[in-house]
């Protein structure tokens, strides 16, 4: 399924031990956690794109104390997966929440992200999970067709290149922070969903909408790993302990156009 990400290229990747290769010769290593390195130079946004060692350690600590556990329960809940569906992540960071619901229903998971760091976390966590670095923003490095769902969690979205990957009748999900996530910490955010909507209206059809929040007690350093996960400013200092709310608008799409009228 992986095709080369060569600019004028995309042609099939074989696999060796080591290695994923083209018919042109074009040749990317295997990394010794797992992972297949895709990232041509072009894309690269910065010298280190993508999360930082210190973002992905903090979010990692916040899913070890369960944080993020009611999330994921809505997102597989909504999602209704198969041991028989194909999923891909695009921008799945350190591979959590493709990862955790892998291994709870079975499914064949694969995961784009831009960060080395991100992505070499997600291999070593969930070896049991195809794990890609590559810039989904401009190509998603799969054939036509090779996914029955695309999941998309508060990461960058491509509306073309996900309906490309998609088949007939594939699932999207689109999570989004929604206006009161983190609002002890940043104030009340921007409701975002009607612009996502937008966004995939042309390829997509939305078949549910979903609301998720809860709330955590966190210590200072738990506060201070949330603060390293964010990247965002601030409306405040955070006190020593808070309660602290996370939250999630889910959005279900179905693919709605075939790919002979793209």
């Amino acid at each position: 399924m992986l095709l080369c990400p060569v600019r004028d290229c995309h042609l099939p990747l074989a696999r060796e031990e080591r290695r994923v290769f083209c018919p042109r010769g074009h040749s990317f290593d295997i990394a010794r956690s797992g992972y297949v390195n895709l990232l041509q130079p072009q894309d690269r946004r910065s010298k280190q794109p993508g999360d930082t060692p210190t973002a992905l350690q903090g979010r990692g600590r916040l899913h070890d104390r369960g944080v993020t556990g009611p999330l994921l329960n809505a997102i597989a809940e909504i999602l209704a997966a198969s041991s028989n569906d194909i999923v891909l992540d695009a921008g799945c960071g350190d591979g959590f929440y493709l990862g955790s619901l892998a291994r709870q229903i079975g499914f064949d998971a694969h995961g784009v992200d831009i960060s080395v760091p991100a992505i070499d976390a997600a291999a070593r966590r969930y070896p049991g999970c195809e794990w890609i670095v590559a810039n989904a923003d401009r190509f998603v490095p799969y054939a036509e067709r090779s996914f029955s769902i695309v999941l998309s969690i508060t990461a960058r979205m491509n509306a073309g290149e996900f309906r490309r990957v998609l088949g007939e009748g594939g699932r999207l999900l689109v999570a989004l922070p929604a206006p009161e996530d983190l609002i002890e910490l940043r104030g009340v955010g921007r409701n975002r969903v009607d612009r996502t909507i937008e966004t995939f209206a042309r390829d997509f059809t939305l078949v549910d909408k979903r609301r998720v929040s809860t709330t955590a007690d966190l210590d200072s350093a738990a506060v201070d790993d949330v603060l390293h996960a964010i990247y965002r400013p601030l409306r405040s200092e955070p006190a020593e302990a808070m309660r602290v709310t996370f939250s999630l608008d889910l959005l279900l799409f179905r693919t709605s156009l075939s790919l002979g009228r793209l």
